[in-house]
């Protein structure tokens, strides 16, 4: 069987997560409408409580399916979440209530926990110099999954609001058959540890993880930069229309634009980059580009150049990926899916939290009235931030050059 084939599925795997997040985007607000009976102001708010119990779900169970996937192996723990994803999908194209909506919400946020048993596959079978690379294809697939889902799910959503779920359903069955077919098992039974709900949760694997030495800085790093990079998701809609008044389209537009540069850095520049200024340096690139796309965003106006900028701003999306390859090397094979799983909770938090920071940030300075008129605000937050990593990331350097003198 070809190597490829094993990558491939993992690929497929988190591009459908993304997909399957994105595809029913279009269709949530009519959808709690009519199960609810409420009118759309209300269903927003049952629209906020689908989002955050999804996100919750992640941060609780990125550490157990982690832990579990440490102890019994990568292959079972994939295969059953994304046979359940695809259950899942059925429960919500189904459901008859909001409370069902519910639970579909919570089964999808454990299920797309699995990015971090599909993130320890990766680093079982990737040699330590391609690690950083190949953890770039994780973004690229979830850059694509996040372009192609509000697509897929509009068009479908035009034979009914339940027809993006079958859709998401059958793309899940499909690829939980194909991984029947093609997905080895990549963690060998020696390297296996055994499995300890004291650690299978955020806080204990942060406590037996930030023991390691090497891994402080870069999940503070880490955990950083995901709450930085949410104020593009929470605010840009709400920017692009106060400062220069966009459509709908030049919004939707834009941020299409945004994910392909994403997905076209994480995929494939960053192969360029990584050689050349290797891990801490595409780091120390990708925070800067980040400060100084962030100052500009914060006071740009005109709707124009904002346009033209979108394309660079996907350049900050190179750190992820070498920030998981150091990680990644500093954790020994049995431990891979508890950081992995420890990263994924991270990256919840800053779900959960982020959005309501900035979209405050936005509120105060983008209100009639407000002195200064700043709807760029949230961007001085994010661009404070990448000084802070950046601060960070100096200190652990000249540390290390002292440790080795």
């Amino acid at each position: 069987m070809s190597s490829r084939l094993p990558f491939a599925f993992i690929l497929v795997t988190l591009l459908l997560d993304a997909i399957g997040i994105g595809l029913i985007l279009p269709v949530l607000p009519r959808l709690i409408a009519e199960v609810s009976g409420n009118p759309l102001a209300d269903a927003a708010l049952w629209g906020g409580v689908l989002t955050t119990a999804f996100a919750v779900m992640q941060f609780l169970c990125g550490p157990t399916l982690g832990g579990l996937s440490d102890r019994f192996g990568r292959r079972p723990v994939l295969l059953i979440s994304t046979g359940v994803m695809a259950l899942d999908y059925v429960v919500m194209a189904l459901a008859g209530s909001v409370w069902v909506l519910l639970v579909g919400r919570i089964l999808g946020g454990i299920t797309a926990a699995t990015h971090a048993t599909a993130a320890a596959y990766i680093a079982d079978i990737s040699p330590p110099e391609r690690k950083s690379a190949n953890f770039g294809l994780i973004g690229a697939a979830f850059g694509v999954g996040f372009i192609l889902g509000p697509v897929i799910g509009g068009v479908l959503a035009e034979w009914g609001t339940r027809a993006p779920f079958w859709a998401a359903a059958g793309l899940a069955a499909a690829n939980f058959a194909f991984g029947m077919l093609v997905l080895p098992e990549s963690l060998r039974p020696q390297m296996r540890r055994p499995f300890r709900l004291a650690r299978a949760n955020p806080f204990g694997a942060l406590r037996a993880i930030g023991r390691l030495p090497g891994l402080k800085a870069p999940l503070v790093v880490y955990a950083l930069y995901e709450f930085a990079q949410i104020a593009y998701p929470a605010v840009w809609a709400w920017f692009g229309a106060a400062r220069f008044g966009w459509s709908p389209g030049t919004i939707g537009l834009s941020l299409a634009v945004f994910g392909i540069g994403f997905a076209v850095m994480q995929g494939g520049l960053i192969r360029l980059i990584l050689p050349r200024l290797g891990d801490w340096g595409t780091v120390a690139f990708g925070l800067s580009a980040n400060l100084a796309i962030f100052v500009t965003l914060a006071f740009i106006e005109d709707g124009r150049l904002a346009l033209m900028l979108t394309p660079f701003t996907a350049l900050g999306a190179c750190v992820v990926p070498p920030l998981q390859g150091i990680m990644s090397r500093a954790v020994p094979p049995d431990r891979q899916g508890e950081l992995q799983g420890l990263v994924q909770s991270l990256r919840a938090v800053a779900m959960i939290a982020a959005p309501m920071t900035f979209t405050a940030i936005f509120a105060a300075f983008a209100a009639p009235g407000a002195d200064p008129f700043l709807p760029g605000a949230p961007f001085l937050l994010s661009a404070a931030i990448m000084v802070v990593c950046g601060a960070i990331l100096v200190a652990l350097r000249r540390a290390q050059g002292r440790a080795t003198a």
